[in-house]
């Protein structure tokens, strides 16, 4: 068997946490292979290892046969490794193309040829059907455009295997779809991908080959066809999985949070959302729903107080709380899961039990007449950690920074549910999050519905929106263009309505 890639016997320890424990990875040429396994299994260790982010404790890599050290990522690109990471590694102030041409710049004598290397980015991105433009700044475009533009810097270096982490945690559906058919066309172009992923129904549709990590050790490689998503999904966890959410019947009562005639401006000045209006019940979830872009992320930041309002009125309990600031609405009770979590989620440089009291530093039990008390701080740390199964190598003094992306986005999920605001605003909850992971997430969103709590739920996943809505608005171009009973509606219905081809209201 020819192997492009053999990892054999990988080995590798962080402080308090042995992330590899002699896993041995075998990868054919030119096929696509998945890397499965819970948050913090060391899925994005071992390819780190691979691109040479880090070097291994022990074991060896083989590279198209040969025994190589990987010791930098220069080293790997020279191989032919390329690598799209979880978190982006962009300049923000940047533009599209200064991005992807970043140490390969092309040049006209002493100077930088822009104008060919946007014309060079701009037939690539026409050619694998990622649409992008090559002069916008990466602090002005969606989430979804910047995870295009890593795509697209590896494709610009001409990488032969392609390493991809969490590729899809951020595209839509219809963008998922684009994304496996650019890799299967790579894949007949005779490039081989790596394909990191908690999406098993991508594994199925995509992959070829699956290896199972399971902290940190190997628990096999299984050809996908011949392997059902039930058996892989045990195989990650160790126990049986359920797929489905299990919820009540909705019991609405006084609406807590109301939105009327919102319009906001979004970072080009233009209107992002325009003449929203809405209503969330307590003891209800508004699933929104919508490709990326659409207005989401000016509603959520409006409600949150992340940026000011063009006009409109946001009522919490019928108090206008537009013109107030970000800590006086959480005092007021709104809670936010927010869809950037490095951005607006968490402190980076921070441990995780300083994150944990970010809203509640100020007062008891976590402080009193301005002095922090650090024992009932570390002690709620060790609680949300075992509750949330928050996988952290020195419990709540670990480096929020050094955790997986998984494992941050479980310590927001624990410290929002855990305060149990009146109304919660949640906008992509289950990013990068194993199957038992957001089983367990989804059963405590619906804990707070079912105890009276008001849920905004955002999503890009239509089966996160389907199962754990009552009630789902469809935003198209800023503006609201149909609101339907969730247990009357499907994937068909609302994806006409995403695309701006159908009208409800209900």
């Amino acid at each position: 068997m020819a192997y492009v890639i053999e990892m054999l016997d990988i080995s590798k320890a962080f402080p308090g946490v042995r992330a590899n424990d002699r896993v041995t990875l075998q990868v054919e040429q030119g096929s696509i292979h998945a890397l499965l396994g819970e948050n913090g299994a060391g899925k994005s260790t071992l390819m780190s290892i691979l691109f040479g982010l880090y070097l291994p404790d022990s074991g060896s890599i083989k590279v198209r046969g040969k025994d190589v050290r990987i010791t930098n990522p220069n080293i790997a690109n020279g191989l032919g490794i390329g690598m799209v990471h979880q978190h982006f590694t962009l300049v923000h102030n940047f533009t599209v193309t200064e991005n992807i041409i970043l140490g390969l710049e092309p040049r006209s004598g002493l100077v930088i040829d822009r104008k060919r290397a946007a014309k060079r980015v701009r037939e690539i991105s026409e050619l694998y059907g990622l649409k992008v433009d090559p002069d916008a700044k990466i602090e002005d475009i969606s989430v979804g455009m910047q995870q295009r533009v890593e795509i697209l810097k590896m494709l610009y270096r001409d990488a032969e295997i392609l390493i991809f982490d969490e590729p899809t945690a951020v595209l839509t559906p219809q963008e998922i779809r684009e994304l496996m058919g650019i890799m299967r066309r790579l894949v007949k172009e005779g490039k081989t991908i790596l394909l990191i992923t908690h999406k098993l129904r991508e594994i199925k549709e995509a992959a070829d080959f699956c290896t199972v990590l399971r902290r940190g050790r190997l628990i096999g490689t299984v050809p996908v066809a011949e392997t059902s998503e039930q058996q892989m999904a045990e195989m990650m966890v160790g126990r049986e999985v359920n797929f489905h959410v299990g919820k009540g019947p909705v019991k609405p009562g006084a609406v807590l949070l109301q939105v009327e005639h919102l319009n906001v401006r979004n970072a080009k000045g233009l209107l992002g959302a325009k003449d929203i209006s809405l209503e969330v019940r307590a003891g209800e979830i508004l699933g929104i729903c919508g490709i990326d872009g659409n207005g989401q992320t000016e509603l959520i930041r409006a409600i949150t107080g992340l940026t000011g309002i063009e006009s409109g009125r946001i009522l919490l309990k019928g108090e206008d709380i537009a013109g107030l600031g970000i800590k006086e609405r959480t005092e007021l009770g709104i809670g936010h899961i927010p869809e950037d979590r490095h951005k607006h989620g968490l402190i980076l440089d921070f441990r995780l039990d300083e994150n944990f009291v970010v809203h509640s530093y100020d007062r008891e039990p976590f402080s009193k007449m301005g002095v922090l008390n650090f024992g009932n701080i570390r002690a709620n740390a060790e609680r949300l950690i075992k509750e949330f199964d928050v996988r952290c190598g020195q419990g709540g003094v670990t480096s929020v920074r050094s955790m997986s992306g998984g494992n941050q986005q479980k310590a927001i999920v624990a410290r929002e549910i855990d305060r149990s605001p009146e109304v919660l605003v949640v906008a992509q909850p289950t990013r990068g999050l194993d199957v038992g992971a957001i089983e367990y997430i989804h059963k405590r969103i619906i804990a707070e519905r079912d105890k009276g709590k008001a849920i905004l739920l955002i999503s890009l996943e239509l089966d996160e929106i389907l199962d754990m809505s009552d009630r789902i608005a469809v935003l198209y171009g800023g503006e609201i263009v149909g609101v339907v009973n969730a247990a009357e509606t499907d994937e068909n219905e609302l994806g006409l309505m995403m695309a701006g081809a159908a009208r409800k209201v209900s």
